[in-house]
């Protein structure tokens, strides 16, 4: 009889013509598994080396937090400079709608709002304005621009009526997100 070593590990044959290791059998319950065992972690079955790799190295994780701060640095003004524009362009959105609720008013009034009536003629009726029927906006009062100011309102009793938002500084003037926004160019 002839004698054939024994291999560490019994055989299996999953495979056609390849031989795999059988895995050694998970832990036993209330038992913690052994790194690298089949009752270990899910990358023992995939074949990786879970006991060399360790982590990322303190090099590793600078150059992301640089790469990061590079990107943040770059998109983010860019994003915030979104959203300023976006105020600007809700508040010239409003006032073209409170222009078309005026033509509505000077429509069914034969008029424009005077100043002291002011641009909440166009939610509640003004004494003197025979043939009112508005309101000629949404809601029960007038919306105040995107910085939490009124609108500002002047007729002088002949051409088109001036509405104006001062913009985020809330003072004549002034660029960008400062810049004043109104209806007459």
């Amino acid at each position: 009889m002839k004698l054939q070593a024994q291999h560490p590990r019994p055989m299996n044959l999953r495979q056609v013509g390849r031989a795999v290791p059988r895995p050694p059998p998970p832990a036993r319950p209330g038992r913690r598994a052994l790194p690298g065992t089949a009752g270990s972690s899910p990358g023992y079955r995939l074949g990786w080396n879970l006991e060399r790799w360790r982590g990322f190295t303190l090099i590793e994780l600078l150059v992301v937090l640089a790469i990061l701060g590079l990107l943040i640095g770059l998109v983010g003004p860019r994003f915030l400079g979104q959203l300023g524009g976006a105020k600007s362009k809700t508040a010239a959105i409003q006032i073209a709608d409170l222009e078309k609720g005026l033509e509505l008013f000077k429509l069914d009034v034969g008029r424009f709002p005077t100043n002291e009536e002011g641009l909440t003629a166009l939610v509640r009726a003004p004494a003197n304005a025979r043939g009112w029927n508005g309101p000629y906006l949404k809601g029960s009062s007038v919306p105040d621009d995107p910085w939490g100011r009124p609108y500002k309102y002047s007729y002088h009793g002949s051409g088109e009526p001036e509405i104006l938002s001062l913009g985020a500084d809330g003072a004549q003037g002034g660029e960008g997100e400062n810049a004043d926004v109104r209806n007459t160019r």
